[in-house]
């Protein structure tokens, strides 16, 4: 019966890692896959995590299952850095431990369609899993553009689209350092929208994968503390695999605010529920170390500012391209006021062919770049090539 099946395509991205590593040129830069990577092109492990791994080897007694709801002790570390010290809506909160952000998301649409959801509003564009998620689950997308002509988020393309639904509908809501337009609301949008969630009754499912790479951790976390305060009920999707550089290990976690704490103790029932059927229950390495680090004030003093020196990277690369300003018709000013890894650059196919088979400059098919591939010193070639093919 497999012969059935029909063969799929290659990931775009994994693809585009072979022509990179294929490339011979010294000089080729590699904005493609979305990893941060220092001035020098690696993507180191934090020095908090090697220590906390230490700490787990001397320390840990058994790998005995869990069961699906995962490491707790590492759901409840994580909160206040999520929603603040004194959370008013922390007796409705309820969490679990998923694969990565992937795992929370995906578990996040399948509750929200057990519950009833058919419809879920997504700003266009968005991270491509996002699509194939829903897409697998039999979830309906509604877009809407999500960016404005200026570079600024589009607050009417939001508010229609919110206006245009209700109850028994859900919106995904990237929560801050957004993937891929690097495009963020702002405190007065958040409280705009947590107002139009409060009386539209739609479930906003917020999708944290960044946090601490913007602005800073308590400023990132702004919009998903201003929606939770004003609505009933509300999923929240957190990825560590950015922020402690826990890529492959798949570190991540799914809150739920339920009217009261017996409809929360519910909704975390049928959580647990999906999570048996997908992956029994989650990798425990990777939440074991982060929930060590956030017990232990030394390293999460450690943890923190090494997530600073990220952002203060990103940061200084994003000013050095908004300096360059115009890149042939490619204007770079935006990007200075953007916020996290990504940026969108309006190049057709052609072009992006053109910057990798000419320049040696490497990035996903639709214009996406990964500001982290750039450093002081190639930033000019860059520039420079970017205004040769546009």
């Amino acid at each position: 019966m497999l012969d059935r099946l029909d063969k799929q395509p290659p990931d775009a991205l994994l693809a585009l890692i072979a022509l990179h590593d294929a490339d011979t040129r010294s000089d080729k830069i590699d904005l493609g896959v979305g990893v941060y990577r220092t001035a020098d092109g690696a993507t180191p492990v934090f020095e908090a995590v090697k220590a906390a791994e230490g700490k787990l080897l001397e320390q840990q007694t058994t790998k005995a299952y869990l069961g699906p709801e995962g490491d707790m002790g590492f759901v409840k570390a994580l909160m206040p850095h999520i929603f603040g010290a004194d959370c008013p809506v922390h007796n409705r909160l309820g969490g679990m431990q998923t694969p990565g952000g992937t795992g929370a998301v995906r578990l996040a649409a399948a509750l929200a369609m057990r519950a009833g959801v058919t419809h879920l509003a997504v700003g266009t564009p968005t991270w491509p899993n996002h699509n194939q998620i829903c897409a697998d689950l039999g979830l309906d997308i509604v877009g809407y553009p999500h960016a404005a002509p200026d570079g600024s988020a589009n607050m009417q393309a939001l508010r229609q689209a919110l206006r245009g639904m209700g109850k028994g509908d859900a919106i995904l809501l990237h929560g801050a350092c957004h993937n891929p337009t690097g495009i963020d609301y702002t405190p007065q949008q958040w409280d705009e929208i947590a107002d139009l969630l409060a009386e539209t009754g739609v479930l906003p499912i917020l999708d944290l994968a960044y946090h601490g790479l913007g602005n800073g951790m308590e400023e990132d976390a702004y919009g998903v503390r201003a929606v939770l305060a004003k609505v009933p009920e509300a999923l929240v999707c957190y990825s560590c695999d950015k922020n402690f550089g826990y890529y492959r290990d798949r570190v991540g976690a799914l809150y739920a605010l339920g009217a009261n704490a017996d409809d929360t103790q519910k909704i975390m029932t049928n959580a647990f529920s999906l999570a048996r059927a997908n992956w029994s229950m989650p990798p425990d390495h990777g939440a074991s170390v982060v929930r060590l680090i956030l017990e232990d004030e030394a390293l999460t003093k450690s943890w923190l500012d090494e997530v600073a020196s990220m952002r203060a990277r990103i940061g200084e690369v994003r000013a050095k391209l908004a300096e360059a300003g115009q890149a042939g018709a490619v204007d770079l000013k935006p990007l200075g006021e953007q916020k996290g890894m990504f940026a969108m650059l309006p190049l057709s196919k052609d072009q992006v062919i053109t910057l990798r088979e000419e320049h040696g400059v490497y990035m996903a098919g639709n214009g996406r770049i990964n500001i982290a591939g750039l450093t002081l010193d190639n930033i000019d070639k860059f520039v420079g090539a970017l205004a040769a093919v546009s």
